[in-house]
C-alpha cells in the first residue's frame, strides 16, 4: 500500500532519478533513517564487522600520538556521528574547544548529542541534521579556527575514488588555513573477510539494506514490499569495492508519487558501495585533495588505516 510522500521535492526527485535509471540505484544516505541507524550501531557489534573494533584498537594503541600530532583545542565537526561515540572517545585527548556532530538522521543525533552534553558539560556542542554529501557549508555557530573534520569508520569508501576527491575538496574549502583531517580508511584484504563483514550470519546486514525500502516508502510515498526483496553484497575485486544490492524475488512493479518502475526478477536495486584503498593510493587521494603531511596509523594486520592530514595554504 502506499503512502503519502514526506519528503522534499529534491529528495523525491532523486530517489526517483535513481530508481527510473536504467541500472537502478539508490544514495547510500537513505539506508539511515532512526531505525537505520539503529540496525547499524547493531553490525557494530557483529563478529563479522571488522571495520569498527579494528579502528577502535587503531585509537587505543595510537590515539596519544594522534592527539599529539593534532593539538588541542580544536573545533572538531564530527561528519556522519550516528550515536558520537567515536568522538566521545577521542574527547579526553583531544579535548575540543566545540563538537560539531553531524548526520543525516536528525532525531537520532540530537538524543545522542543531548545525553553526551551530561557527560561533558564543558565542551561547547552544536548538532547539525543535515545531508553533507553533496557538500555543505557550516552556519556561524561553528567556530572558523582550528577546524578539525573526523571522519571515521571508513565512510569516505561509500564515494567512488573521483567522488571523494570532490568531497575531500569541499572539505579543505572549509578547513580554513590551520584546519586537518582525520578519517578512517578500510584497506584491502582477502575476498572472504570483506564478503563476511557486508553478509552476516545473523542477517543484521541484510535487515539494515531491507530497511531502506521502508524508508523510501516514507519519503516518496512508494509501496515497495519488503518481503519481496532480498540483500546482496560482494567484494568486487576489478573496482576494489564492496557492493551491496537489493535483489527482486518476483517480477514487480513498485509504484510512487509521480512515476513507477518495473523489475525483473533477479534484478537489483544498487544501495551502497564500499572502496577499499591502499595505504599510498589514499595518501595520494588526500593529496590530490588538498591536504598533505600525511600520518598514518594501522594496526597490526594492517587491515585499517586511521590518517591525520593538514590542510595544504591557498
Amino acid at each position: 500500500m502506499r503512502q503519502r510522500a514526506h519528503g522534499s521535492a529534491a529528495v523525491v526527485a532523486e530517489i526517483s532519478a535513481g530508481l527510473l535509471a536504467a541500472k537502478p540505484y539508490t544514495s547510500p544516505k537513505y539506508l539511515y533513517d532512526g531505525l537505520g541507524s539503529k540496525l547499524f550501531e547493531a553490525i557494530c557489534e557483529l563478529p563479522e564487522y571488522y571495520p569498527t573494533r579494528t579502528e577502535a584498537g587503531i585509537f587505543a594503541e595510537h590515539g596519544a600520538a594522534m592527539a599529539q600530532a593534532i593539538g588541542t583545542g580544536t573545533t572538531l565537526v564530527d561528519l556522519g556521528a550516528g550515536n558520537c561515540a567515536k568522538a566521545a572517545s577521542l574527547f579526553p585527548l583531544l579535548q575540543p574547544a566545540q563538537y560539531v556532530p553531524v548526520d543525516i538522521s536528525r532525531d537520532f543525533l540530537t538524543e545522542a548529542v543531548s545525553r553526551l552534553q551530561q557527560r561533558f558539560p564543558d565542551i561547547e556542542m552544536t548538532a547539525l541534521g543535515l545531508d553533507f554529501s553533496n557538500g555543505f557549508a557550516l552556519p556561524d555557530s561553528v567556530r572558523s579556527d582550528r577546524r578539525l573534520f573526523f571522519y571515521p569508520g571508513s565512510s569516505i569508501g561509500n564515494f567512488s575514488p573521483e567522488q571523494a576527491v570532490a568531497f575531500l575538496q569541499g572539505l579543505r574549502a572549509n578547513a580554513g588555513a590551520d584546519g586537518g583531517l582525520l578519517i578512517g580508511v578500510d584497506l584491502i584484504k582477502d575476498s572472504a573477510v570483506l564478503d563476511a563483514a557486508y553478509d552476516d550470519a545473523l542477517g543484521v546486514t541484510a535487515a539494515f539494506n531491507l530497511n531502506m525500502l521502508r524508508h523510501l516508502n516514507h519519503l516518496i510515498g512508494a509501496d515497495f514490499d519488503v518481503g519481496q526483496w532480498q540483500h546482496r553484497a560482494f567484494f568486487n575485486e576489478t573496482d576494489s569495492r564492496i557492493e551491496m544490492h537489493l535483489e527482486a524475488r518476483t517480477a514487480l512493479t513498485v509504484r510512487w508519487d509521480g512515476g513507477e518502475r518495473h523489475f525483473a526478477r533477479g534484478e537489483r536495486l544498487h544501495t551502497e558501495d564500499s572502496y577499499k584503498y591502499t595505504r599510498q593510493s589514499f595518501v595520494t587521494l588526500l593529496e590530490r585533495a588538498g591536504f598533505a603531511t600525511a600520518q598514518v596509523w594501522t594496526d597490526p594486520s594492517n587491515w585499517f588505516a586511521v590518517i591525520h592530514a593538514r590542510a595544504i595554504p591557498a
